[in-house]
């Protein structure tokens, strides 16, 4: 599955990009996230509690970063596993313009899911995906302007 959207986000694109690269940030920022830790300057481990319907799962992950064309674009690609209720792996390509004193935030993301989680339907799983990037998205922006 893949979702794109934009925010505009009210702080100079060098603060978004540095909140982007902040893992307690981040961690505010992430729906159920319990852990996040910064083990080197592109990667970080994190531990994520979700509910997708009817099942709740903690999964443990890995994320790495490709900072090569930044600020103005990054990407970045990961993977968690939940156990018995299965996996998810993705990636996302974000792109920052500046637009004045604010900072436009694009993203397209790609998902895909396996295990028991892959069961429910494409319906729900991509419907609470776009769910916890809006959510994600928004509480990013509330962390960088507050």
């Amino acid at each position: 599955m893949e979702m794109q959207d934009e925010i505009r986000i009210e702080a100079p694109r060098t603060r978004v990009y540095e909140a982007l690269n902040d893992p307690e940030i981040l961690k505010a920022s992430i729906p159920g996230c319990e852990e996040l830790t910064k083990t080197s300057d592109t990667e970080l481990e994190a531990k994520v509690v979700l509910k997708i319907g009817p099942v709740k799962a903690k999964f443990g992950g890995s994320v790495t970063l490709d900072k090569s064309q930044a600020p103005g674009h990054f990407s970045l690609s990961g993977e968690g596993n939940g156990g018995v209720a299965g996996f998810a792996k993705g990636g996302a390509d974000v792109e920052l313009e500046e637009d004045g004193d604010a900072t436009i935030l694009r993203y397209t993301a790609k998902a895909d899911v396996g295990g028991k989680i892959a069961q429910l339907g494409n319906r729900l799983i991509s419907s609470t995906s776009k769910k916890l990037a809006g959510k994600f998205f928004e509480n990013f922006k509330n962390e960088v302007e507050n």
